[in-house]
């Protein structure tokens, strides 16, 4: 019997250890799903992962500073999983500073079904995010297309004055994703 008392502590310490244990579980879940949002929020925030703007930019009178060149690049991928032929019509283009540019994005469904795409923008470097700037943009909006559809889709932008000087080359890219089950198109 003298053991007793000391197995129910021991048992009491286990317990306690599980409790504890389930709790920090619970609160490791609940703060995996708060990261998405903060992260979010912090790319906004700072410029940095190269996350760009949803919504459009104001076009902006400022003027062009011809005397810098800066060379904007196109990428482009498909998701898994999203049977489509995405791509730019056009690799690079050279722009100065505050001047309006327009290039076209070719997307053709190639499957047997109706499929809602959303392209999702990064400019590398990061840091350069801020300045790159859309006037008009497909990723704005989902792009339902039938089977076997194909379209051109636009991209109007400029590149603000404001680029840090050792600047002078930017990627878009964009990612298809297939939003077919979460689109109410």
């Amino acid at each position: 019997m003298d053991n007793a008392p000391g197995k129910n502590k021991q048992k009491q310490a286990i317990n306690n250890t599980i409790k504890k244990l389930v709790v920090l579980v619970f609160a490791m879940f609940g703060f995996g799903f708060a990261l998405v949002p903060l992260y979010d929020v912090f790319c906004d925030i700072t410029g940095l992962n190269g996350k760009t703007s949803t919504e459009a930019a104001s076009v902006k009178d400022a003027g062009v500073d011809s005397e810098r060149t800066v060379t904007v690049q196109f990428i482009s991928r498909t998701a898994q999983g999203i049977p489509w032929q995405f791509e730019p019509m056009i690799n690079e283009v050279k722009v100065h500073p505050g001047e309006m540019k327009f290039v076209k994005f070719y997307a053709k469904n190639q499957s047997m079904r109706d499929i809602v795409g959303q392209a999702v923008p990064s400019v590398s470097p990061g840091r350069a995010a801020n300045y790159f700037q859309k006037i008009e943009c497909f990723c704005f909006n989902h792009q339902p297309l039938k089977a076997n559809e194909e379209v051109e889709m636009a991209l109007q932008f400029y590149v603000d004055e404001e680029l840090p000087e050792d600047v002078s080359t930017l990627t878009l890219s964009y990612t298809l994703y297939d939003v077919t089950e979460k689109s109410d198109s």
